[in-house]
């Protein structure tokens, strides 16, 4: 969630009635337990709320009915929330027995940090809203009261342990986690969406249709492909490498190792430091595998020799292999690895080319997602903040900053501006694209670079015969191969469309006198160009024609004595629809068009 639209969700009713929830579920936890519960914190979040507990014993989800049903009757009660700004001491007084309370009393009164551990200014008011009889050390806001609540359109959803303030030294919590709406029908769909995407989870999925696997013996996130996921990868690759050289792309490739020195001129050194695997000495020089494209890209453009104007703009693209040293418990699946295979680009250009560039990058950009049935997208300005990360060089943030926006207004894209989203070397349009079940997935990105090109040297020769430094555009159309891959594996629930299914058809044969037949149906379509496996296996047909189902396979032919006779297949989809025999002929036509619709 951006600044801006976390602030927009705190000024909502939504963020008030699962502020005032959370409240209501713990004053129901220490009426269960009473004299014996200590609180902690207990915030709305973005979907929902929590509150965390030191409690006798372990809640289980059984409690969760008792909980529920002591909410219900605090809400009907129509209890106000009342406010009240106390000194620090009057505080300390009303959570005497609280010693989770007393800390964050202390940490308010000597002020640098709020309750929540975020760092402030100004030394805060402390003060207590009052329900019923369930007092808490909070800011609000919520609602006016409990019964402002609907009690049919919340719900307890999960257990798990948190660490005080999260440190590993302190004391671990029992977190108790909630969702709350305004209506039941929002609450239903909030469910609904829970449940497909579990469905969906591309880890589960990657491995019941046999793409990937993640093995203890290789290494955390780093993802090994089968035939079946390499051939996915290759698809995906293929189809944005001829898209890109279409648009005038040249592809180059820079390795996998770099001089550390590389990154501390770039300025990535400073700024991604924690992110790079371990150096590499040889003769002491140190080595790094390489976590980004941009340095190397430069260094080529400037080894290729003085440019002139007139070879602008200049665009290198690379499907390059990165390298980037997430933390463990911050991996998952293919949407976080260790090794990522970026659709990487860097277009060299003068300053009155950027907004022609951009227009050239976003029609890019909505060609290939349109291809992968993503239509829904918002798009991210996401500008210098105030920490101490960016480059400091006010001109050129201004000058970057500028032209991106004017390249968006030109091209009449409607856009959200979020400070403090932007790389360290200058502002980027992200783009936000939504899934078939609502989530928002950051996929393709264009960043304006006015201050990297100088750290490493690059020039051309502009129209006044002098030396001048380009602009770069860094610009992802999928951002990584292994995280989009995963995304689409969702978006899809496994059922690629059939230009990107692995496997395109599966031939059954009905009986062992049949198999010499599928495998002439089988060359047919290879000839033609399909993927297409034959299942000669001594399984009845309909359990055949089940796995390949299951398998998400967009064609099943079915091959008996009269599809044999007529040269013809019996064609079953994945969908479960018989379209009966048809002609093979036919059936390559009908393929071959799904194929170039994207179907």
């Amino acid at each position: 969630m951006s600044n801006q639209s976390k602030e927009r969700y705190e000024e909502s009713e939504l963020y008030k009635i699962r502020h005032s929830c959370a409240h209501i579920m713990a004053q129901a936890v220490m009426e269960m337990f009473p004299g014996q519960a200590r609180i902690a914190i207990g915030p709305p979040i973005e979907s929902g709320f929590y509150y965390d507990f030191d409690l006798p014993r372990q809640l289980t989800l059984d409690d969760f009915e008792t909980i529920e049903k002591r909410m219900r009757q605090i809400i009907s009660a129509k209890h106000p929330f009342a406010r009240k700004e106390v000194s620090a001491d009057e505080a300390r007084a009303q959570f005497k027995d609280q010693p989770y309370k007393i800390e964050l009393i202390d940490g308010l009164d000597k002020g640098g940090t709020d309750e929540y551990g975020n760092p402030i200014s100004e030394k805060p008011v402390i003060s207590f809203y009052t329900h019923d009889t369930f007092t808490d050390l909070c800011r609000g806001p919520h609602v006016e009261h409990t019964g402002k609540i609907n009690p049919s359109a919340f719900k307890l959803m999960s257990i798990a342990g948190a660490y005080w303030r999260g440190d590993a030294e302190r004391p671990q919590l029992q977190r108790v986690y909630g969702t709350a709406w305004k209506t039941a029908d929002e609450l239903k769909e909030y469910l609904w969406k829970l449940e497909e995407a579990k469905k969906r989870d591309h880890r589960k999925l990657g491995k019941d249709l046999g793409l990937f696997y993640l093995s203890d013996d290789v290494g955390p996130g780093l993802p090994l492909f089968t035939p079946k996921g390499e051939m996915l990868r290759y698809l995906m690759e293929k189809y944005v490498r001829d898209t890109q050289t279409k648009y005038g792309y040249q592809h180059v490739w820079t390795g996998h190792l770099v001089k550390e020195d590389l990154y501390r001129k770039s300025g990535h050194y400073d700024n991604y430091k924690d992110s790079m695997f371990p150096p590499m000495e040889d003769e002491g020089v140190t080595f790094r595998l390489k976590p980004m494209n941009c340095p190397s890209h430069m260094t080529l453009f400037k080894e290729m020799g003085l440019h002139s104007y007139k070879e602008l703009p200049l665009r290198f693209a690379e499907f390059a292999t990165l390298y980037r040293y997430e933390k463990t418990g911050e991996l998952n699946g293919l949407t976080r690895v260790r090794a990522l295979t970026q659709d990487d680009c860097h277009i060299f250009c003068a300053p009155d080319q950027i907004e022609q560039e951009f227009t050239l990058c976003l029609n890019l950009i909505r060609e290939v997602l349109a291809r992968y049935k993503f239509t829904d997208y918002n798009v991210r300005l996401s500008l210098r903040g105030s920490e101490g990360k960016y480059v400091a060089d006010d001109e050129k943030w201004e000058k970057a900053t500028a032209a991106l926006k004017a390249a968006l207004d030109a091209n009449g894209v409607d856009y959200e501006a979020v400070e403090g989203e932007a790389a360290f070397y200058g502002p980027k349009a992200d783009f936000l694209a939504r899934d078939v079940i609502g989530r928002e997935w950051q996929l393709s990105t264009i960043q304006v670079d006015f201050i990297q090109p100088a750290r490493l040297g690059c020039e051309y020769i502009g129209e006044d015969g002098q030396p001048h430094t380009p602009v770069l555009l860094h610009r992802a159309v999928t951002g990584s191969t292994e995280r989009f891959l995963g995304v689409l594996i969702e978006h899809f629930a496994g059922a690629f469309p059939v230009w990107l299914s692995p496997v395109q058809a599966m031939v059954i044969p009905i009986a062992d006198r049949h198999v010499g037949y599928a495998h002439r149906v089988v060359q047919q379509l290879k000839d033609s160009g399909f993927r297409v496996e034959v299942d000669t296996r001594s399984e009845r047909m309909q359990a055949k024609i089940r796995d390949a189902q299951m398998q998400k396979i967009p064609y099943m032919l079915v091959c008996g004595d009269k599809e044999a006779e007529a040269g013809a297949v019996a064609v079953r989809l994945r969908s479960g629809e018989d379209l009966k025999a048809k002609p093979l002929a036919e059936v390559m036509s009908m393929m071959s068009t799904a194929v170039e619709r994207g179907d």
